[in-house]
């Protein structure tokens, strides 16, 4: 299990009209492999609306549809439920996501990458 990695969670949430979810898993590397219990993921919608909080994906990173990674709606799942692998996010995506965490998290993202 690796940050960027996605994964289709089955019944993500009581909330959830979908019977199953693409997450991006978005925690560090160390709590990732960490035993702790939880990892924090961002969910994959396939509604874009271009906010900077968001980063575009699509069927290079495995998925159906073209689709975004949510970053302001990050929440902690159990890694038992990261059980079905979807795809990768490439380097250049990853880069895309921490500039969106830092944007959902009102972090001064231009300090953090110079």
């Amino acid at each position: 299990m690796r940050r960027g990695e996605l994964y289709r969670v089955p019944r993500p949430g009581a909330d959830d009209p979908k019977a199953s979810r693409v997450f991006a898993i978005v925690s560090r590397q160390a709590v990732i492999e960490s035993r702790l219990a939880t990892v924090v993921c961002a969910p994959v919608y396939t509604a874009r609306h271009g906010l900077a909080s968001q980063v575009e994906v699509g069927i290079d990173e495995g998925l159906k549809h073209d689709s975004a990674v949510h970053c302001d709606a990050l929440v902690s799942l159990a890694k038992t439920r990261l059980t079905s692998f979807v795809g990768m996010l490439p380097a250049a995506r990853i880069r895309e996501l921490d500039r969106a965490l830092a944007a959902a998290l009102d972090i001064d993202a231009e300090s953090l990458f110079d």
